[in-house]
Formats: C-alpha cells, sequence, structure tokens
C-alpha cells in the first residue's frame, strides 16, 4: 500500500494542534475536568442553601423568647467566639437536623444587628 507523502505531516499538525486546542482550552477556554465541575456545584450549593437559610437563622432570632439574655452572650463573647455561642444558641439549628451549622451561624452573625 502506498500512502501519500502528505499524510506524516497532516498527522503531526492534527497531534500538534489538538495539543495547543486542549492547553489553550483548559487554561483561557474556561474548560475543566468532570471532578472539578462536581465541586464547583457542591461548592454553589452550599453557598445557596446557607444564603437560604440566613432567614430562618434571623426569624428564629427574632421569636425567641429569650433573645435579650442570648443576644447579650453574644455580645459579651469575644469576637472569634460569637459564632460558637450563636451556634449554642440553636437559632444556626437547621430545622430537621440536630446539630448548628457553621457557616448559617457566620452568615446570621453577620446579618443580626449587634
Amino acid at each position: 500500500m502506498n500512502t501519500p507523502e502528505w499524510i506524516k505531516p497532516a498527522l503531526y499538525g492534527a497531534v500538534a494542534g489538538a495539543i495547543v486546542v486542549g492547553v489553550v482550552g483548559f487554561t483561557w477556554g474556561g474548560w475543566v475536568t468532570g471532578g472539578t465541575s462536581s465541586e464547583r456545584a457542591m461548592t454553589m450549593a452550599h453557598d445557596d442553601v446557607v444564603a437560604a437559610m440566613v432567614p430562618v437563622c434571623l426569624e428564629m432570632a427574632r421569636t425567641d423568647p429569650e433573645r435579650a439574655a442570648k443576644l447579650e452572650l453574644i455580645r459579651a463573647a469575644s469576637t472569634y467566639q460569637r459564632r460558637v455561642v450563636l451556634m449554642e444558641t440553636g437559632w444556626a439549628t437547621v430545622p430537621g437536623t440536630d446539630e448548628p451549622d457553621r457557616d448559617i451561624a457566620q452568615a446570621c452573625l453577620a446579618e443580626l444587628e449587634l
């Protein structure tokens, strides 16, 4: 079988072009692997859940009969321990779960008027 002379340079060009397109696509084109896209989707979903639960946390704080005492405890705590104190109040516990969420507590703390 006789192959034309142009096949070898054409194949080299196609392989080099594919490599260049792949490097450019993943570097500047915004292409990602399945694992990266899954990780980003989980992060976005978690952030959306936290944002959706902040109004629930604020409503729990607003309707709590012991609100004033708990707010004083939060104010009295040092800045880096306020999130832990807010978690102990129960306001950062999502309805239907047993434990408070640290991210919801941090977001709720930012929205509370201390």
